[in-house]
């Protein structure tokens, strides 16, 4: 059955050296997020992962300057693509945005698309403590929903105030990980999810499609709670914000290889919004892919989760 990830990382070696250098610290990560080649394709043949759909690792180009960010993002795409081009039936990518520049990164959006092919954007998070809900970022939702492509919203690193107002006053090493991966960081993109929705996003841009990973980053959980408290005569929307969630998201495992968490994200949104990922090299392809294996799916199911939902949400 083919098999398609959605949430997989590369990382160019100029941006290694700058914003993404902190990946250096854990073994063999870099050279990972590097390989653009054969090495990652045997990695996928050895897994069962027939198609890649890669994007800039976090930190991203988000928090830099804008005219840096313009300058990173642009390289990285045009190296990506390059490994697209190499490998066409194997990769895909979804286009690094410099969004501190909202106009430029629209029309960067929609050069990767056309000239390029990408599948749509990868966005890690606040940029520089403002979110995506803002007027200021309009031209870029506008663009996404234009262009008819997704939006990938990745996780980052929480804004200073809040890892300080939250998470400080333990050893350094428990508030980064409380901070990023085993808390903080999934937190802030449910909230990030929540603002785009109560911002009213998704009633300006009715078919703009945004992915999230890690088993929906805790939303399916909370989802009977925000239709009891954020109702439409309180916020102002046209629908319950499970409609949004349902209808306007879409995702992935992202490394959350947990039948549990799987099953209420399943019964909260529906087969046909979760789709294949599997974080590498965060995560083991073949341990995700064994997961999906293992799953108490029909065959039906199983084939939407592993490639059709992926197939029509990126018109694959």
């Amino acid at each position: 059955m083919r098999t398609i990830a959605l949430e997989e990382h590369y990382a160019t070696a100029e941006f290694l050296n700058g914003p993404g250098s902190w990946h250096r610290s854990r073994p063999n990560l870099a050279e990972q997020l590097n390989d653009l080649g054969d090495g990652r394709i045997a990695a996928m043949d050895d897994a069962g992962v027939d198609l890649a759909v890669l994007s800039l690792v976090a930190p991203g180009v988000e928090q830099m300057d804008a005219p840096a960010a313009v300058r990173m993002a642009g390289a990285c795409n045009d190296e990506l693509a390059a490994a697209v081009r190499r490998y066409p039936d194997r990769l895909a990518g979804f286009a690094a945005l410099p969004v501190g520049a909202p106009e430029a990164a629209a029309d960067e959006l929609e050069r990767a698309v056309r000239e390029h092919g990408f599948a749509g954007a990868v966005i890690n998070g606040h940029c520089q403590g403002v979110y995506l809900d803002d007027p200021h970022f309009e031209p870029i939702l506008d663009r996404a929903a234009t262009l008819n492509v997704p939006i990938y919203l990745h996780p980052t690193i929480p804004p200073a105030a809040v890892i300080e107002s939250c998470y400080a006053g333990f050893a350094a090493d428990v508030s980064f990980a409380l901070a990023t991966v085993g808390w903080g960081w999934h937190i802030n993109t449910a909230t990030h999810a929540l603002r785009l929705i109560l911002g009213g996003v998704f009633d300006r841009h009715p078919t703009l499609q945004i992915i999230i990973g890690h088993m929906g980053e805790a939303t399916s959980f909370m989802l009977p709670r925000f239709d009891a408290t954020l109702k439409p005569e309180l916020t102002g929307l046209r629908h319950p914000v499970s409609t949004y969630l349902r209808q306007n998201f879409h995702y992935t495992f992202a490394n959350f290889n947990d039948e549990a968490t799987f099953a209420n994200l399943v019964a909260q949104v529906g087969v046909g919004r979760v789709a294949f990922s599997t974080d590498h090299p965060f995560g083991s392809m073949k341990g995700a892919r064994v997961f999906l294996d293992n799953l108490p799916l029909t065959q039906e199911d199983r084939a939407s989760i592993s490639h059709r939902n992926a197939e029509q949400l990126l018109g694959l």
